[in-house]
């Protein structure tokens, strides 16, 4: 699984980072405004990607993101979109659909903070271990 991991990081980033830290819990709505927390996906691999409707780079690797996670959600890693992006949520309902993403898309505020510290550039995807540690991190654009 690690070495699945490593390829889909080289694959969107052309890169790995690794840090093995601990990662601080945290919650964000979904679309319907229900909190997500990471808990449930714990003794799994999870890609966090933060990404935005008029990101080119975030919307090239949506696709190679959802046919992660239909490969692996049922058995080792889901993949968790987070929208950063202050948009309409009809507006954002309706990209979703459009770009036939299954994986749990949440959203948060541009500029909040987060568990990874600021998020400066998109995309930005991080890895979590199945033991609930940041194993790395890759970065698209200046934002």
């Amino acid at each position: 699984m690690k070495a699945t991991l490593a390829a889909l990081m080289i694959l969107i980033f052309g890169t790995t980072v690794s840090a093995a830290d601990p990662v601080r819990e945290f919650s964000l709505p979904d679309l319907d405004g229900k909190l997500h927390t990471l808990m449930p996906y714990r003794g799994k691999w999870i890609i966090i990607n933060y990404w935005a409707t008029d990101c080119p780079p975030c919307l090239k690797e949506i696709p190679e993101l959802e046919r992660f996670h239909q490969s692996h959600k049922d058995k080792d890693a889901v993949v968790v979109g987070v929208n950063y992006e202050d948009i309409k949520l009809p507006w954002l309902e309706d990209f979703i659909k459009s770009v036939k993403m299954t994986y749990p898309v949440l959203r948060a505020e541009p500029d909040s903070v987060t568990p990874f510290g600021p998020i400066k550039i998109l995309p930005t995807t991080i890895i979590i271990s199945p033991e609930g540690e940041l194993m790395g991190a890759g970065f698209g654009k200046r934002r």
